[in-house]
């Protein structure tokens, strides 16, 4: 929250949802879009306010920024320029749900979301199913489905748990095998 209040502008992945954060603050800061759609144009302009002395911080929708994230990119860019990337740890979805899941956690693969054509899935799911420790993905809720189906297909009826809004009001965890999940 300080951050938030100290830096001279917040670059942010959905500008209403962290409006609404930064009003329950009572955060006045200047903020701007940055996305997957803008941020070739974004990032480069966000470096050039950074290389002027301006800080900014970066959120993500949900998570930390730059996990499966386009903020991954402007980081990318602010080291090509060699500025300083100082991270501020928070919820992580995927460690939480890990920790949640009753699934190994001594060793773990994370692979963030799948390609959305079932040959790139296929591709992605043959390179780890020899893995020996846990596999988290990201998914979008209208994708989950046909993700479980491809992975039983790929990876066997192997136990799974399945976690949405972590750390949130509805949070909810539905643990078995691939089969049991998808029913």
């Amino acid at each position: 929250i300080r951050t938030l209040k100290e830096v001279d502008l917040i670059a942010a992945e959905d500008t209403r949802q962290t409006r609404k954060l930064l009003t329950h603050y009572e955060i006045s800061t200047r903020i701007v879009s940055y996305h997957e759609h803008n941020k070739g144009a974004s990032g480069p302009e966000l470096i050039r306010m950074l290389i002027t002395g301006q800080s900014i911080a970066l959120v993500s929708d949900a998570g930390l920024p730059a996990i499966s994230d386009p903020g991954y990119d402007l980081v990318r860019l602010a080291i090509e320029a060699e500025l300083p990337v100082v991270p501020i740890p928070g919820a992580n979805a995927a460690l939480s749900a890990l920790i949640i899941s009753g699934l190994p956690t001594i060793s773990f693969l994370f692979m963030g979301f799948l390609p959305r054509d079932r040959k790139s899935i296929h591709g992605r799911l043959d390179q780890v199913k020899r893995i020996q420790g846990s596999l988290l993905f990201y998914e979008s809720p209208h994708r989950v489905a046909k993700s479980l189906q491809e992975m039983l297909e790929c990876l066997g009826d192997r136990q799974i748990a399945l976690v949405r809004e972590i750390t949130k009001r509805y949070e909810e965890a539905v643990r078995g095998s691939i089969t049991e999940c998808l029913e």
